[in-house]
């Protein structure tokens, strides 16, 4: 039981190693062996794929749901058929300073240059305190109604 007998020594003092004979497991053990882990493996990998899709997913639609914040203290304003050089902007004909730094939001919320402006646009914006322009914002036909109820 459990004994293995030696290979008897070589005569030159080397231990002669045996073929086709192992200690651990015959070919025999090997009968009606299935590998059901495999299953399982396949179905925790589907489950895990899934969970990181969706992981990937859901910021990628909240992103796109975002709802814009509008400054509660901004000026609503038109933005001028010609715009001037800068750093002046045309707000309805005014020519009101665009501060160092000041930043344009599209409706998408991107930034824009100053030329990118477009005529004509509703437009909100903030100064700062010397009373330059810091940030507008374009507004989209939806946040120019809300913000004229607002008012």
């Amino acid at each position: 039981l459990g004994i293995m007998r030696t290979p008897p020594a070589a005569s030159d003092g080397h231990a002669r190693a045996t073929r086709g004979v192992s200690a651990i497991m015959q070919p025999y053990d090997l009968k009606g062996f299935q590998l059901h882990a495999l299953g399982y493996l396949t179905e925790s990998i589907r489950k895990a794929l899934a969970v990181l899709i969706a992981a990937l997913l859901i910021p990628a639609v909240m992103a796109h749901a975002q709802i814009r914040m509008l400054p509660a203290e901004g000026k609503r304003a038109t933005i001028g058929q010609q715009q001037f050089g800068l750093p002046y902007v045309n707000f309805g004909g005014a020519m009101v300073k665009f501060a160092p730094g000041g930043v344009i939001y599209d409706q998408d919320n991107r930034t824009i240059v100053q030329n990118a402006l477009p005529p004509g646009a509703r437009v909100v914006f903030t100064t700062d305190m010397n009373g330059d322009v810091a940030r507008i914002y374009i507004l989209t036909p939806q946040e120019d109604a809300q913000f004229v109820q607002k008012r």
